[in-house]
């Protein structure tokens, strides 16, 4: 009995640190600059190919759709969509720059978006 005790004990614990070292993905980390991701401008990402990576730095002005917001920088505005799981935490009004990273969205019959990957706030007003 002893042993089927000791056995059923050692398995909880060795999914439970699992468990935990799977979650710890969504804790957090660096969000800053990386050697290869220099910011662009909101009208540089419109001229650049579909599904290139972008690191945009501005402002979220508006919610337009479902999932879909008016971001804005010193160059222009262009479209983002943020899926809600995406947000992770980060809460952001009109006023706060933040930064997004995602991939540049082109399309035949409507304007260019950026599908975003990550939000983190840059400065909060």
């Amino acid at each position: 009995m002893n042993k089927t005790l000791y056995c059923s004990l050692a398995a909880a614990a060795a999914f439970f640190l699992c468990t935990n070292a799977l979650a710890g993905s969504k804790n957090g980390g660096f969000y800053g600059p990386t050697a290869d991701s220099a910011s662009v401008t909101v009208e540089q990402a419109k001229q650049m190919s579909d599904e290139s990576f972008v690191v945009l730095r501005g402002k979220v002005k508006q919610m337009v759709g479902k999932e879909k917001y008016l971001f804005e920088d010193q160059s222009g505005s262009i479209v983002i969509e943020i899926d809600d799981e995406d947000w992770n935490g980060v809460t952001v009004g009109p006023d706060d720059i933040v930064e997004i990273r995602g991939e540049v969205d082109t399309h035949w019959n409507k304007p260019t978006d950026i599908e975003v990957d990550s939000i983190a706030i840059s400065l909060k007003k």
